[in-house]
This record gives C-alpha cells, structure tokens and sequence, in this order.
C-alpha cells in the first residue's frame, strides 16, 4: 500500500480529495484590525477588505477547494489573495511567528488550535464574527465549534467534519449468518460473537477480520464513545480516567478476538485501502469503523459487493461521532487580518459550499461516479448540497451507506479544545498500541500517557 496513504490511515486523517487546498505569499497591505494582543484580549476586526494576503499551509486544491477559492476571489474584488501550496507544520508555524515572517491566515489540524491560543500565537476571533454578522453555533455545528473554542472564545474558522460510522461488507456478513443489528459497538455479548462468526484465518495469519476498529486511529473516538474523557472543562488533560482503561479493554476485546494486535495490524497494513483490491472487495473484512470519505473510494465498487452501513453506538448504545476537521486562523501579528476574517469568512460561507458542491457533482458525473455529498461542518451547507446533488444512485445498498452517513452526523461530540488538544491524540494512540501488544496493561499505559501529556500542560500553563 502507498505510503501516504498507511499515513492517513493510521491517524485517521482526510485524504486530499475532501480538504481545500492552497495558500502563502507576503501580504504588505494592512487592514485596520490590531493584530491581536495574544494575552485573550479581543481583538477589534471591521469588514474593511482590502489589499493583499498571505496565506500558508495548504495542500493543492482540488475541485471543491478551488471552487471556494474562486467564489472568495470573485466576491472581495478588493482582496489580493497569495496562495502557499505547502502543508502545514508546527515548527515551521512557531519559527514563522518568532521570526516575523507573520502569514495572514494559516490552515491547520484543529487540534492545534487550543495549543496556539494558549501560547498567544494566534487571534481570537469573535469579533471577526461578529463583523461578518456570522453567529458560530448557527453556522457551523455547535460541536465543530467547540473544537476551536478555548476560554470562551471562538480561535479559528472551522471547516469539514466528516463524522465516523460502520461500513459493512453484507457478502461476508451473511455468508457467517450475522445480520446488521449484530453489529453493534456497544455490546459486546453482542459483537463478539459476530466478530467469532466472521473472522477466518490461514494458519495464524488473519484472513479475513470480522471487525476492524481502526484502534489506533480511531482511538478518540473509541474512547470519548465508551464514556472516558480527554480533557477536563478547562482543557486539562485527563487520560487516565478509569473510564478510559475500560474503553481500551472494550477495544482490546475486540482485536484479541481476532487473534491479538500484532497479527491484526500485519493484515490491516496490507490492505489495498486506496485501490482495486481493497478489503471490501477481497473480503478481508466483515465490517470496519470509517469516516464519511471512504465510501467516495468505494463507490466505484459497488457493483462487486454489498455494502452497508449502522452507526458507531456508545457505551449507552446511543449513535454517537466525533467531530474533526481543519481550520483557518489569523495569527498574532498578521498585518491584514481584516483580509484575513473577510476570507475566512467567505470561503466557509452557503455560497462558497454551493458552488464547491457544483463542482464536485461536475467532477462526478465527468466521472460516473455516486455522489456521496459534501460534509462541511455547516448543517445549512451540508443539507443545501444533499438536496441540490444528492440522487439515488440505482444501488440501494449504496444509498442505504449514504443515508447512514447523514443521520449520524448530528450525533457529534467535540475532542475539546485543549493547549496540549494534539499531544493528547498522540499520547493516546501510543497508550492504545502499547495496550493491545501488551507490552502494559491498560492503567499502566494511560498513566504514562499522562504523564507526559501533563509535563507538556505545565509547560504551556506556566509560560
């Protein structure tokens, strides 16, 4: 398998095709916006647009990207936008800013964003919003908002949630006689057995999974779904809840069922994710935890299996997602953050999202493709584009994936915004793996994840 994309895979991030994309150059032309104090004071934007931006840190756009990027040019006439390919990277990010070299806006995982409005290295953006007449829990997902808000300030532009849910393979399902209600995240009295009915193996090799939970780069969701906690309400870290142990337990059930972690994640490396012979066309698994985007690379096969789709169910059996995405910011020091908030805003308007699902059904159709809909982490946006693009397909198995899809995405809860929010990711896929191989038990590695994520707290707390 492609390198990239084991990448993306293993952390669980959105590939390319579902991200805007392009940004960078050397705005010298000021709005009237104060550049941000970066002690939490709020910072005074007005809707004056006008000269150059520089924006950084985004991958190439692709037709929904550069749909938006052409509907944000053509309504600020008054804005020169300069645009940096290049993804982002926080060492880059933090020496830009020591530096001087002060992009205007810049895109980011929005599990930065809590770590750089600690720092001080980015604006609040309240009045942005507030200018624009933009009210953030209306236009975006409360929960996606939540992702940006730290202190009761709102620090970033939200963009994308494509929320979590459980794509199942009915070919290797019914061969085993598991139905879809077998399928269920919650229960393991219930999911076991399934996992039992469909798991098959070659020698000691895993042949096909009955489940795959994705754990690692799943693992938040696993564990905020089975009832533990990442952060506290001020942002703290808190990974070693005992909530937590039992979420890893709940998800160590499920791999040892199938012949424990290392044999699992061989099989799993293996997969043709991206390609022709993915596991749903080899029936290598019976059902797997996936993010609205996969069934995009699965459309073009589904004349070769039957898909279908439940929620992820939590501890209560409720659906229940998790909110992730990118975001847009105006760092401390930008010299025309006015340009900046008018972008950020305009860029994740109704508009911008119309016309990037205008594209994306041309690009489809151009294709013969199915088109899935566009989750934007606007609920306006996101239901404008499903009524506008969103058609039967002629599969219905296919659709009944789609519909899925749509009817979790209300279910959503934030990681929390935290000054340590991407430490904590890390720390926890880390205690996850380390769980599963055994190499500690569940208490142990949560407790060594917390302890490392909290030196990292301290340090931002106390600078």
């Amino acid at each position: 398998m492609n390198t990239r994309h084991s990448t993306l895979v293993a952390t669980g991030m959105v590939p390319a095709l579902l991200l805007l994309a392009a940004c960078g150059g050397s705005g010298d032309d000021g709005g009237s916006g104060d550049g941000g104090s970066g002690d939490g004071e709020a910072t005074s934007f007005s809707t004056e647009a006008t000269g150059a931006i520089d924006a950084w840190a985004f991958d190439n756009a692709d037709d929904v990207g550069q749909a938006r990027l052409d509907h944000a040019e053509q309504a600020l006439t008054d804005v020169e936008i300069q645009l940096d390919p290049t993804g982002f990277d926080a060492q880059k990010f933090t020496t830009r800013i020591a530096s001087g070299d002060v992009p205007d806006v810049v895109q980011m995982d929005r599990r930065y964003v809590g770590t750089y409005a600690a720092q001080g290295l980015i604006q609040p953006l309240d009045q942005c919003f507030e200018a624009h007449e933009v009210v953030p829990d209306e236009h975006w997902y409360p929960f996606v908002v939540d992702d940006v808000r730290w202190q009761d300030q709102v620090w970033a532009t939200p963009q994308f949630y494509q929320p979590p849910a459980v794509l199942l393979n009915r070919d290797v399902m019914s061969a085993a006689g598991v139905a879809d209600e077998d399928i269920d995240t919650s229960d393991l009295d219930v999911l076991l057995p399934a996992i039992e009915a469909m798991f098959t193996q070659s020698g000691s090799n895993p042949s096909t999974l009955g489940f795959d939970p994705q754990p690692t780069g799943q693992a938040p969701l696993w564990v905020l779904g089975m009832g533990g906690t990442l952060t506290d309400e001020d942002g703290a870290p808190t990974l070693d809840d005992p909530a937590n142990v039992a979420a890893i337990e709940h998800v160590k059930a499920i791999i040892d069922a199938q012949g424990g972690y290392a044999p699992y994640k061989s099989f799993a490396d293996s997969f043709d994710f991206f390609g022709e012979q993915n596991q749903f066309v080899a029936d290598q698994v019976g059902a797997q935890v996936n993010a609205q985007w996969y069934p995009n690379v699965l459309s073009p096969y589904v004349d070769e299996v039957e898909l279908g789709a439940v929620p992820f169910r939590d501890a209560d059996g409720a659906p229940f997602a998790v909110a992730s995405g990118t975001a847009f910011v105006v760092p401390v020091g930008a010299a025309n953050p006015d340009g900046a908030c008018a972008w950020m805003v305009e860029v994740t308007s109704l508009d911008a999202w119309e016309a990037a699902g205008e594209a994306r059904a041309a690009t489809i159709a151009a294709e013969g493709g199915v088109n899935t809909g566009l989750f934007t982490g606007s609920p306006e946006a996101d239901q404008a584009i499903r009524e506008a693009h969103v058609q039967p397909s002629g599969n219905e198995a296919f659709d009944q994936v789609i519909e899925t899809y749509y009817e979790v995405v209300e279910y959503g809860q934030s990681f929390g915004a935290s000054p340590v929010g991407q430490e904590i990711t890390n720390e926890l896929t880390n205690a996850m793996t380390a769980a599963l191989l055994e190499d500690k038990t569940p208490e142990e590695a949560l407790a060594d994840a917390q302890a490392t994520v909290m030196r990292a707290y301290e340090n931002v707390s106390t600078d």
